[in-house]
């Protein structure tokens, strides 16, 4: 959640193409519905902690160096799992994010409903962008 800045219009993208972070443009379209998402996400993570769940994963220099901020909303995911399940290494139940799968599926799925008979991924649309901002 933390890493939609929509005060600046960015998103910012952690440890991409060489581990780097990146920011890209934030699309005024996109805010609205992003802000919804948020508050799903705001409202799903007070069920969780209720229910004693409601922590993600953080990699351990900065769960040392912020002991409290995988409870913290703005770590949350933006579009987080729907079954909270047991971290394979920790064994501690948390919510993940949704799996590429799904991802793949709707665009599939967008596809088939508007009639494109064309191969397209996620990583299309990254290209067409990229190709768009030149």
């Amino acid at each position: 959640v933390k890493d939609l800045d929509f005060g600046m219009h960015e998103i910012i993208v952690r440890h991409g193409k060489g581990g780097k972070d990146r920011r890209t443009l934030l699309p005024a379209s996109l805010v609205e519905r992003l802000q919804i998402q948020i508050e799903k996400v705001v409202h799903l993570h007070g069920v969780d902690l209720a229910h004693g769940y409601g922590e993600v994963y953080l990699p351990p220099a900065l769960e040392r160096k912020f002991p409290s901020a995988n409870k913290q909303t703005a770590w949350q995911f933006l579009f987080p799992s729907r079954n909270i399940a047991a971290d394979p290494v920790t064994g501690v139940l948390r919510r993940h994010h949704l799996h590429a799968s799904v991802f793949r599926k709707a665009i599939k799925k967008s596809l088939r409903n508007t009639g494109i008979h064309k191969y397209v991924t996620s990583h299309t649309f990254r290209h067409t962008f990229a190709t768009h901002l030149l």
